[in-house]
């Protein structure tokens, strides 16, 4: 089994700067792309970005030059450095990962529980 464990979600203010870190561990040999999804209330989850073992990422449209994903390969870690929040950015961020267990096994998704940030005055 894997979990992915969240951490770093708050209440900012506009404008302000939250840390986002989520950490794998249990059964991993390797994971390939890691990623944040967001859901607010009343909507669909959606991709935030995502970045791949070589480190090529990709953000959603409306995050891109605000928000940085990076990881830590050797640590199983994954990052989002989120910068000029606003209030459109309130939602639940879950974690993502897809990860081989044992080498030849398939490579499967695993979500972690999800960390809150408000963006409100």
């Amino acid at each position: 089994q894997v979990q992915l464990v969240e951490s770093g979600g708050d209440l900012v203010q506009p404008g302000g700067s939250l840390r986002l870190s989520c950490a794998a561990s249990g059964s991993i040999f390797s994971i390939n792309v890691m990623g944040w999804y967001r859901q607010a209330p009343g909507k669909q989850r959606e991709l935030v970005a995502s970045i791949t073992v070589g480190g090529i990422t990709n953000y959603r449209d409306s995050v891109k030059g605000r928000f940085t994903i990076s990881r830590d390969n050797a640590k199983n870690t994954v990052y989002l450095q989120m910068n000029s929040l606003k209030p459109e950015d309130t939602a639940v961020y879950y974690c993502n990962a897809y990860v081989q267990s044992y080498r030849g096994s398939p490579y499967y998704d695993y979500w972690g529980q999800g960390t809150q940030v408000t963006v409100s005055l």
